[in-house]
């Protein structure tokens, strides 16, 4: 096959949930780019419609529709939505996070709540769009997890700041969805689906200067992360340039971690 078709993801149906956050629609963008259908799921429907006005003024074929994953009927209704438009599912990009929990010292119905979305919340829907990518003769299941699941935290990047602990529900969920993907990959052996995950270090958000300086300095690449950078591991996951990759979890951080 062309390596251009290996990369295209032309006739292919892709949903992102939380595909109008700072990762999400990075990763939206580059799927559309590569000639994906694209789909957003969010709680927020205003921010859903602003995204895919940004992508339909560049010609791209995004759509949205409103999904709360902390519950089942919603889940349901989003899986049933779907078939209803398009008739399958090939690609899910599992990215929505809620994020209570601010520091190390909230209150503990924070951490609860963030259990609902993140934990029980994510792996409802992770069984959900999976049936519906079986139903549909295979594809690809992206986990967007982060590289705080992969280490502790480095509070020296926080010197000089008023940005707080690190929260540490972020970094407990991080950590179980990188194994879930190989767990996921092992149960869905024989159904032609693939599990894979991605890591990224920090995304470029106009963070305090003091912080952009304690982080900079410890990555070989000089810089966070930008808005492209996402682009080519998630296309490569989501097409059948990646058909032979199972199981991975895939940390994208300029070399910080090396």
């Amino acid at each position: 096959m062309n390596i251009k078709q290996l990369f295209s993801l032309r006739e292919k149906v892709i949903l992102v949930t939380g595909g109008a956050g700072k990762y999400g629609k990075c990763m939206v963008e580059g799927l559309a780019e590569a000639d994906g259908t694209v789909i957003i799921a969010s709680r927020n429907k205003a921010n859903i419609d602003q995204a895919v006005k940004y992508f339909h003024d560049k010609g791209l074929y995004v759509y949205a529709h409103e999904v709360d994953q902390a519950m089942h009927d919603s889940i349901l209704n989003l899986k049933q939505w779907i078939m209803d438009q398009f008739g399958r599912l090939d690609v899910f990009v599992n990215n929505a996070v809620s994020r209570p929990m601010k520091d190390y010292n909230a209150p503990m119905r924070d951490f609860a709540e963030s259990m609902e979305t993140n934990a029980t919340g994510m792996m409802d829907i992770l069984r959900e769009m999976s049936s519906l990518i079986e139903r549909s003769g295979g594809g690809s299941v992206i986990n967007i997890a982060s590289m705080m699941g992969m280490f502790g935290p480095d509070l020296s990047n926080y010197e000089g700041t008023d940005m707080g602990t690190p929260p540490p529900d972020y970094f407990f969920h991080n950590a179980g969805l990188i194994n879930l993907t190989r767990y996921l990959a092992r149960i869905f052996a024989g159904k032609n689906i693939r599990v894979n995950c991605i890591s990224p270090g920090g995304l470029f958000n106009h963070q305090p200067e003091r912080f952009l300086e304690n982080y900079y300095k410890k990555v070989p690449l000089g810089r966070m992360a930008n808005k492209d950078d996402i682009k080519g591991v998630v296309v490569l996951l989501a097409s059948e340039a990646g058909a032979y990759i199972n199981g991975e979890n895939i940390l994208m951080d300029g070399g910080l971690n090396a």
